[in-house]
């Protein structure tokens, strides 16, 4: 089968590479192995309750999602304003201070930040604010290094900075860019992190309506072979051609399509607990300030959007680091009962998902760096130098341009 294009991989960035090319006049034909669209990006629907594969959010601030879909067609419901921080002294709700600056005068009050902090805070994250060109105009280094370069220290740093950015960069070493830090905490800065009401999995579904493409699932790629007019990428089903390929895979994948080397892959494991009632009313992501067991972010997500529950029924998320072995379910209850100061035995699980490769090392110098094949007419897509739903979305859309200029000519990307 002939198209102009081949895509593969029908996560965001395969899709949104997809909808681009099509909207410049070509013919893409996406090929997807897994049985759905959506990539990492899926939602399951068990006992009424919606669960997301793992603990995502989507953040309507992403320019690169709202030039794609229609983000009031997702119904999207936000988490609250700030984060809850559990110590060992007990625990507060916080406000963003960058949303609402007189809450920083809180933060001190608490005795979480003096004045000096709160401005090394600041300090460290004014250049992602300022904008990418300002960001990128840094020399990078780990997010470590950094934190210490600028001067954030004590509670504010130790107590809620680490402990957020450990469950979103799934890194408790503080190895991460912090170039890719800054740059993720700046979304947090402009935008609420919400939730769809379909779940995550309404994101790809948008996508996908948005565009006539043809999307074939259940066939996998496993090598692409050059041919005189392009690129043949045989199958069980039969061949398919195009005159260039968009690779927009997970970056193992990609890595043997490609020959590009693959990055470290980091782990991620989702608890979902149902409860007969909500442990807090707070809407709130919660952490463990004091880091007593190995629960990294939890919430009440049917607090955040009732839709992921049935009537009667609350949803709790626990997420923890993956690395080897899961933590026990024993262990992620008592790391429960400690932060929501409540018993979990009339907790159900619903659902474990044990993600051992959800999110990209993004090592320093690794930003936005664009990975290009050796294979002319061979084009990578998806989010291994920017492990966000900005990053894979913006990938697509960078990718489709690249090939635009190739088969049409013009400036690329």
């Amino acid at each position: 089968m002939e198209a102009d294009v081949l895509v593969i991989g029908a996560g965001l960035a395969g899709l949104n590479a997809a909808r681009r090319l099509e909207g410049a006049g070509l013919v893409p034909l996406v090929l997807e192995a897994s049985d759905a669209i959506g990539g990492r990006v899926r939602t399951d629907s068990v006992d009424g309750f919606r669960l997301d594969r793992g603990f995502q959010v989507l953040n309507p601030a992403y320019p690169a999602l709202r030039e794609a879909v229609d983000v009031a067609r997702l119904a999207l419901r936000p988490f609250g304003r700030g984060l809850v921080v559990h110590t060992a002294s007990g625990s507060r709700e916080l406000v963003d201070p960058f949303r609402q600056p007189w809450a920083a005068g809180e933060l001190v009050r608490a005795s979480l930040a003096d004045g000096a902090g709160t401005r090394a805070l600041v300090r460290w994250l004014l250049p992602a604010l300022r904008g990418r060109g300002a960001l990128a105009a840094l020399p990078d280094e780990s997010l470590t290094a950094s934190l210490d370069a600028a001067g954030v220290r004590g509670a504010l740093r130790t107590e809620i900075l680490e402990p957020f950015l450990t469950g979103v960069l799934a890194d408790d070493q503080g190895a991460t860019s912090a170039t890719f830090a800054r740059w993720l905490t700046r979304w947090f800065a402009l935008g609420t992190p919400s939730l769809p009401a379909q779940g995550m999995a309404a994101l790809p579904a948008l996508l996908r309506s948005r565009m006539a493409a043809r999307v074939h699932l259940d066939t996998r790629v496993d090598h692409l072979a050059k041919q005189a007019t392009g690129w043949v990428a045989p199958t069980a089903g039969g061949p398919f051609t195009g005159a260039a390929v968009v690779v927009a895979t997970d970056p193992v994948t990609a890595s043997a399509l490609t020959g590009l080397p693959a990055p470290r892959m980091r782990g991620l494991a989702t608890w979902w607990f149902s409860a007969p009632q909500a442990p807090i009313e707070s809407r709130c992501l919660q952490v463990d300030g004091s880091r007593r067991g190995p629960v990294v972010n939890t919430a009440v997500i049917s607090n955040v959007q009732p839709a992921y529950a049935p009537a009667g029924r609350h949803l709790v998320q626990a997420s923890t680091l993956l690395v080897g072995a899961a933590p026990s379910e024993a262990d992620v209850r008592v790391h429960l009962e400690q932060l929501y100061a409540c018993s979990t035995t009339d907790w159900t699980v619903v659902a474990t998902h044990l993600i051992p490769q959800a999110l990209p090392a993004i090592e320093p110098g690794g930003w936005r760096r664009v990975p290009t094949a050796s294979n002319e007419g061979v084009i990578v897509a998806g989010d291994s130098s920017d492990a966000s739903i900005q990053g894979a979305l913006q990938s697509g859309a960078d990718a489709a341009a690249r090939v635009v200029a190739r088969l049409q000519g013009g400036p690329t990307r």
